[in-house]
């Protein structure tokens, strides 16, 4: 069981830098909304655990934990810029904490980059979306687990338009000649995420 508290004051004392005790509580608030289901205090485990095991590939690992903590702090399915406003609030947290613009701005760039409309751009962006991604090659049991809570999060979407929406969503990421951008995470989810999908699609 992940000690939240302890990771986050981790990242930020590994960036020199201290933020405000509540923007630790307004998060975990936020990962714990009822409407969702699968953007939770789980995923965020998930991703900070994962994280440990590739930081010493990372330029910046301390920025890209960071953009994890915050990838999915605000979360609204039927929204289109959740990223965005993620990313703007952990540039605000990180500037009123007195971190310097460039850093600020290498955090958001990193959140925006979980968006996976375009091909991520250096190691660490796509480290960090292969993090984001790594759900797609767990085991069958947790990806059967992932699919059922992304349609609790979708339940107000008519099955018929959720099952045809969710598999062109699917169809795309098979579609891509590789899923998975590092060699570490390739070599450890790629088979698996290309079976889940496969399953998925022709279900």
């Amino acid at each position: 069981m992940i000690d939240f508290k302890a990771v986050w004051e981790s990242s930020w004392a590994m960036l020199g830098l201290e933020a405000d005790p509540e923007c630790f509580v307004r998060l975990m608030t936020s990962y714990a909304e009822p409407h969702r289901h699968y953007h939770t205090q789980q995923h965020l485990a998930e991703c900070l655990a994962l994280i440990q095991q590739v930081r010493n590939k990372l330029e910046h690992p301390a920025e890209v934990e960071l953009a994890l903590w915050f990838h999915d702090a605000i979360y609204a399915p039927l929204r289109h810029d959740n990223e965005l406003r993620s990313a703007d609030w952990a540039r605000e947290v990180l500037l009123i904490a007195g971190a310097d613009l460039e850093l600020a701005d290498r955090v958001h760039s990193l959140i925006m980059a979980t968006r996976h409309t375009a091909e991520p751009l250096g190691p660490d962006a796509q480290l960090l979306v292969d993090i984001d991604l790594a759900i797609l090659g767990a085991p069958p049991e947790r990806f059967a687990e992932y699919e059922r809570q992304v349609r609790a999060e979708y339940r107000h979407v008519p099955t018929f338009l959720f099952r045809r929406k969710r598999r062109e969503l699917l169809q795309r990421f098979l579609a891509r000649p590789v899923l998975y951008g590092s060699a570490k995470l390739r070599e450890r989810f790629e088979a698996g995420a290309r079976a889940n999908l496969l399953a998925a699609v022709s279900d």
